[in-house]
């Protein structure tokens, strides 16, 4: 009925059979960003928000994510990462986050960098929210993809 893979010749959506796929080394890299006012950036930077470490508990929080995504995305498989790393950029207006997730497997780590990604941002917001309930997250997406039998994928800038 379908060439989606993740649905059955009758169009019901199932999880995808991977058995017979080669393990290759996987890697995903994802960014986002969140804007924010002047003061909330400021106490990010200084570390001193009414929460606390806001970039310390938004590193734990995507890296706890990543390791989740297949509790939380339906037809994702459940993975055993080798990898997640958080990485924070202060920018003009907002922080910058980039998340890179990796394993030797037989499915992609996409959802996993992304999933990190949005959880990191999210965790940004929910630790200045009390400064600055007007911040946008915004641009998450996949910068980059390796492995696999579709090889290497990068972004246009």
């Amino acid at each position: 009925m379908s060439d989606l893979t993740h649905l059955d010749d009758s169009g019901a959506a199932h999880m995808v059979n991977v058995g017979a796929k080669a393990e290759t080394q996987r890697l995903a890299i994802a960014a986002g960003r969140i804007t924010m006012s002047q003061s909330a950036l400021a106490a990010i930077r200084a570390g001193n928000a009414p929460k606390g470490d806001v970039l310390g508990t938004a590193r734990i929080a995507g890296i706890m994510a990543a390791k989740r995504t297949g509790e939380l995305i339906p037809l994702c498989h459940p993975l055993g990462l080798e990898a997640v790393s958080i990485d924070f950029t202060f920018e003009e207006d907002g922080v910058a986050v980039t998340a890179s997730a990796s394993l030797t497997g037989k499915t992609g780590v996409e959802m996993e960098a992304m999933v990190a990604v949005s959880t990191a941002l999210l965790t940004i917001y929910d630790m200045a929210k009390a400064i600055d309930k007007g911040m946008v997250i915004e641009a998450v997406r996949l910068i980059e993809k390796r492995g696999g039998k579709s090889g290497t994928w990068k972004a246009d800038s």
